[in-house]
């Protein structure tokens, strides 16, 4: 009977040191909302690129200490945010004509894999926008750091970038390339805050 009793007990035990490397080996961060965000940056007539951000943005990394291939990353993107520093443009961008963001307020990413190399990752996965999803690549370098920020947490900042075409997701599908081009170039900045 004690015997009985105590078996749970040990198995429990043993599970427990079994999975303590593997919960050891996993970290969560989270974006800080006011040092992060997207910029991006698009060819107009052919002659100048027009810059622009989007904002916040707030993302979940769950990093593996053990094996950068078991980590995670989850991004949402407040598409709502756009500014390019000018109002009226900045309207349009918000209309039906391109983000129409009062259906579509926000964009989301999520990593399919991640592949550590030299002082870099490179995070494969899926962005959903104005209710399209397409697979991205993200070139990333980083971490700098770590520092201690506020509430003395540990941060570490990394840069992301990418190239997507706008009519891979319906933005602007009435306008020519010859006034607005296809490529986005995307930079995401992000300050995590270790959790």
């Amino acid at each position: 009977m004690k015997l009985a009793r105590f078996v749970p007990a040990g198995i429990a035990a043993a599970t427990m040191i079994l999975l303590a490397p593997s919960m050891r080996s996993q970290t969560t961060w989270k974006s800080d909302p006011a040092h992060s965000e997207v910029d991006f940056s698009i060819l107009h007539m052919g002659i100048a690129n027009v810059h622009g951000r989007f904002g916040p943005v707030e993302c979940t990394v769950v990093s593996n200490d053990q094996d950068a291939t078991k980590s995670t990353v989850q991004c949402t993107i407040h598409v709502d945010g756009v500014d390019t520093g000018v109002a009226p443009r900045d309207n349009d961008l918000k209309s039906a004509n391109y983000f129409d963001v009062a259906q579509f307020p926000t964009a989301t990413f999520a990593s399919t894999s991640v592949t550590k190399g030299g002082s870099g990752m490179t995070i494969q996965g899926n962005l959903t926008l104005k209710g399209a999803t397409r697979p991205v690549t993200l070139d990333v370098s980083g971490p700098t750091g770590p520092i201690e920020g506020m509430g003395h947490k540990t941060h570490e900042g990394f840069e992301a970038t990418t190239t997507l075409r706008r009519t891979d997701f319906g933005i602007g599908a009435k306008v020519p390339t010859a006034m607005l081009g296809d490529e986005v170039k995307l930079t995401i900045e992000l300050d995590l805050a270790k959790q």
